[in-house]
C-alpha cells in the first residue's frame, strides 16, 4: 500500500485518474484504525485490480476535510477519477465489511 503525501483535492484526483484506487484513510491514535490495519495486505490481495493508497488523516488534514472525511478508518474509491463509493464512518470496520464494500461496487 502506498502512503500518499501530504496533497490538496486537485493532486489526488489527478493521481486517481487512471483504474480503480481505494483511499483508506487512518491514524496511528486511532484503535479502530490500528484493528483494521493487519487486515488490509489480504484486502489489497483479494482486490488486486485496485491501487490501495494510506492516506494519514493527520498529515492530511485539509484533504480529509475537502473530502468529508470526518470519522476514521474510512476507504473512498474512485473509478478513472470518479468516486464510485465511501465506507466512512467512525465505526471499526472488518476485514469482511472492507471486503464487502469492495465487491458491492459496480
Amino acid at each position: 500500500m502506498e502512503k500518499l503525501p501530504v496533497m490538496r483535492e486537485d493532486e489526488l484526483l489527478s493521481r486517481v485518474q487512471n483504474g480503480r484506487s481505494v483511499l483508506f484513510f487512518t491514524a496511528d491514535w486511532c484503535p479502530d484504525c490500528q484493528a483494521i490495519k493487519p487486515a488490509m495486505p489480504e484486502i489489497e490481495q483479494d482486490f488486486r485490480d485496485a491501487h490501495f493508497y494510506l492516506v494519514d488523516r493527520d498529515e492530511n488534514i485539509d484533504l480529509a476535510a475537502d473530502l468529508n472525511i470526518f470519522g476514521i478508518p474510512s476507504f473512498v474509491v474512485y473509478q478513472d477519477g470518479e468516486e464510485i463509493g465511501r465506507f466512512v464512518s467512525k465505526d471499526r470496520k472488518t476485514k469482511q465489511q472492507v471486503e464487502d464494500f469492495l465487491r458491492d461496487l459496480k
